[in-house]
């Protein structure tokens, strides 16, 4: 279509040519075009830039190309040529903007245009038109001056000098610059990469010096252009206000002169830009719009930049809660909060966390908007801190209130145990009531004030008090049944009270398995008993052994557990401990096993004593002692006893007997095969798992062989006799 409409054009071309009566009308007058004109100029300073207007004149389908040139100073010097194309169907006067690399008020600046016919012929130029340069008459002008310049860029500075006066010398912060001739007069400067001062202010001075000597001064101030705002959203809590908030990568110094403007714009909206802080903006939702398209614009003196986000109000909620009440228990705490904004209709979710502890999730669409809910299993006296926040879909959620912390309310709990005494000469029993205080958890010291003891029995009902520090009480009872009960009297909190059952008199009743514990060499106890009771346990020894008095100990062992592991570390070596173990019936603690041992076993025992030799022969000994194998003040069990023989007088002579007797209840032995008449040193000493302890010595003597000394006598006699009486026959001879 367009190859066309050149033909056409060119057809139409040839018939006036032709047509035309060239008589009355020279050539250049055929080919002569209308030259263009400008119809306006405008410079705009801070930007160093000229506006060119000019008509256009549409006469055709095709674009029209213009050509531009710009000069500079008086003399036009062509400093910048262009082609500009003007769509077809637009406009009849088009704007072009050129930006300079000097400053207007350097010099002038002259444009010129003219019009190229089918984007080729060239019509004449157009006349110039002169943005003029600034024109000093008795001093020097620096340009740019009190301006905002980029950080970055490669500005030139220029001097205007007045009349007559040449320019010597142009400084940038303090540094000489080499010196270009703008004209005949006008000089000026480059500057590469222009950087923002350090320091609290953020300007630059450059200085202009002349031949007259005076010296003049301006000032510019350097900062960045704006920043694209980045991580743009937007929320509101209660669907009237949206809150829309994005990220500044680059922060301005609070002394940065370039004020920067920030506004919103709801482009699917009438509504006016409204005028932002920063990093946000807040306004007012607008009536019936679900979906936003919203524009948020930075803008300063070095330009603008823009970002774009939409959004369907109904997804960008975040509720805004507030903790009301936080009233604790001892193992709970009851909340109460609102959720802001008139949500319940849709139906909000909240979820609760105590730290430490856990977060719990639920339900809150009261139309009031007021949400409550009770945590449980909470540890007494301890220190939390709860929080809340909410979500009307579950994905995005409110901001967390503020923590506020609370202490649970304390407990104390006893462990009550008792021991039993029978009276003599009657049917009464002292009973022993021990406890010993627990308080659970560590936030707040617990005082116990006192304790209220009370007991039943046959009907009666007694009750007694001890104080604080207190924790025994002795009570008489009779031979039945007795069920006792003790609970802490707190000034806060609570007290769980404690029960303990003794159990009726039977004489019928069985005694008590004993058995004996070996000690390993790792100490400790190692305790098993048979499994007779389906309520628990109770195993009970004295601290320091089987001394008196005896400071009682015991510990709980719940049902279905028959063993307990008491560590070496609760334990003294070579003292001998008893464990009565008692198992849980309806009538009470019965004991059920006692079991005694060592968690160390020393060799260290007693010596016997009272060694005493009861009936002595020529060639044995038989001796006795005394000794109580069963004393508890014994560092360990006796396992029997060894007696050693040596003759007396040879203490470097190894032991001639180790006799050693494995009943610790036999406490004599008869030695063997030893001289008559001979002396010897028998020493008896206790064996113990650990070795022999100390030994007690007797000297004893052995009998005469009497049979022995008569033997050796007779025998020559009567060989002397046989002699005789074998040669006396022959007594003549």
């Amino acid at each position: 279509m367009t190859s066309v409409r050149i033909s056409f054009i060119s057809l139409l071309g040839l018939h006036l040519i032709f047509s035309v009566d060239y008589s009355k009308c020279s050539v250049d007058t055929v080919w002569q075009r209308a030259k263009p004109s400008i119809s306006h100029l405008k410079a705009v300073s801070d930007r160093q830039s000229l506006m060119v207007s000019w008509p256009v004149n549409h006469s055709g389908l095709v674009d029209e190309v213009y050509e531009l040139q710009i000069g500079r100073t008086e003399k036009q010097t062509i400093v910048y040529t262009t082609n500009v194309t003007v769509s077809s169907g637009g406009s009849h006067e088009h704007t072009w903007t050129w930006i300079s690399d000097l400053p207007l008020e350097c010099v002038d600046h002259s444009v010129r245009i003219r019009h190229l016919y089918n984007q080729s012929v060239p019509s004449p130029w157009s006349n110039w038109t002169t943005n003029p340069g600034f024109k000093s008459k008795d001093m020097s002008e620096i340009f740019p001056a009190e301006q905002v310049l980029r950080e970055g860029s490669n500005p030139k500075f220029c001097c205007v000098p007045a009349v007559g006066v040449n320019i010597t010398q142009m400084t940038f912060r303090n540094q000489p610059y080499p010196l270009e001739s703008i004209g005949d007069r006008v000089k000026a400067i480059s500057v590469k990469n222009l950087e923002i001062p350090e320091g609290l202010y953020k300007f630059v001075i450059i200085v202009c010096s002349s031949t007259t000597g005076k010296i003049e001064y301006a000032s510019n101030d350097v900062s960045f252009p704006p920043q694209k705002p980045v991580n743009l959203s937007c929320s509101t809590s209660d669907m009237k206000t949206v809150k829309c908030t994005w990220d500044v990568t680059r922060k301005q110094d609070q002394f940065d002169p370039n004020e920067r403007q920030h506004t919103l714009h709801i482009q699917n909206s009438g509504r006016a830009p409204i005028r932002c802080k920063l990093s946000q903006c807040t306004f007012t939702a607008v009536p019936q719009l679900q979906e936003y398209n919203i524009r948020v614009v930075v803008k300063d003196k070095l330009g603008e930049e823009a970002e774009s986000y939409s959004f369907n109000i109904s997804d960008r909620v975040f509720p805004v809660v507030e903790l009301t009440r936080v009233s604790p228990g001892v193992t709970d705490v009851s909340l109460s909060w609102t959720v802001q904004g008139n949500l319940a209709q849709m139906n909000p979710v909240c979820q609760v966390s105590t730290v430490p502890g856990r977060t719990t999730e639920l339900n809150c669409n009261n139309a009031s908007g007021l949400c409550e809910v009770r945590l449980e299993h909470l540890l007494p006296n301890t220190d939390y801190y709860t929080s809340v926040r909410c979500s009307v879909n579950g994905r995005l959620w409110g901001k967390w209130t503020r923590s506020i912390s609370f202490t649970t309310d304390p407990l104390v709990t006893l462990d009550l145990w008792r021991r039993i005494q029978p009276l003599s000469h009657s049917d009464s029993r002292q009973v022993t009531l021990l406890w010993n205080p627990h308080v659970v958890g560590t936030a707040a010291t617990v005082k116990v004030q006192g304790y209220t003891v009370q007991w039943s029995q046959e009907g009666q009902n007694w009750t007694d008090r001890r104080d604080g520090g207190q924790n025994r009480a002795e009570v008489s009872i009779g031979p039945g049944r007795c069920d006792f009960t003790v609970q802490a009297v707190l000034h806060t909190g609570s007290s769980i009270p404690s029960h303990v059952t003794v159990p009726p008199t039977n004489q019928a009743e069985k005694p008590p398995v004993q058995k004996r514990l070996s000690s390993t060499a790792a100490g400790g106890f190692s305790l098993s008993w048979d499994q007779q009771s389906t309520c628990g346990y109770t195993v009970e020894w004295c601290i320091l052994g089987n001394a008196v008095p005896c400071t009682l100990q015991w510990l709980k062992v719940p049902a279905g557990n028959n063993t307990l592991l008491l560590p070496a570390g609760h334990f003294k070596a070579g003292l001998r401990y008893t464990f009565s173990i008692y198992g849980c019936t309806d009538d009470g603690h019965k004991l059920l096993e006692t079991q005694t041992g060592y968690s160390e076993e020393l060799k260290s025992v007693q010596t016997p004593h009272a060694v005493e030799h009861v009936r002595s022969t020529s060639s044995s000994v038989t001796l006795e002692w005394l000794y109580n194998e069963d004393d508890p003040a014994q560092p360990a069990f006796i396992t029997g006893y060894l007696v050693t023989v040596q003759e007396a007088g040879s203490d470097t002579m190894p032991d001639l007997f180790n006799v050693s007797v494995a009943d610790p209840s036999k406490k004599s032995v008869t030695i063997e095969d030893l001289q008559p008449n001979q002396q010897y040193v028998c020493s008896v000493s206790a064996q113990t798992k650990a070795g022999p302890g100390p030994s007690a010595s007797i000297t004893i003597r052995t009998t005469v062989n009497y049979s022995a000394h008569l033997a050796k006598i007779l025998a020559p006699v009567l060989l002397l006799l046989g002699c005789t009486v074998l040669l006396w026959p022959q007594r003549k001879m």
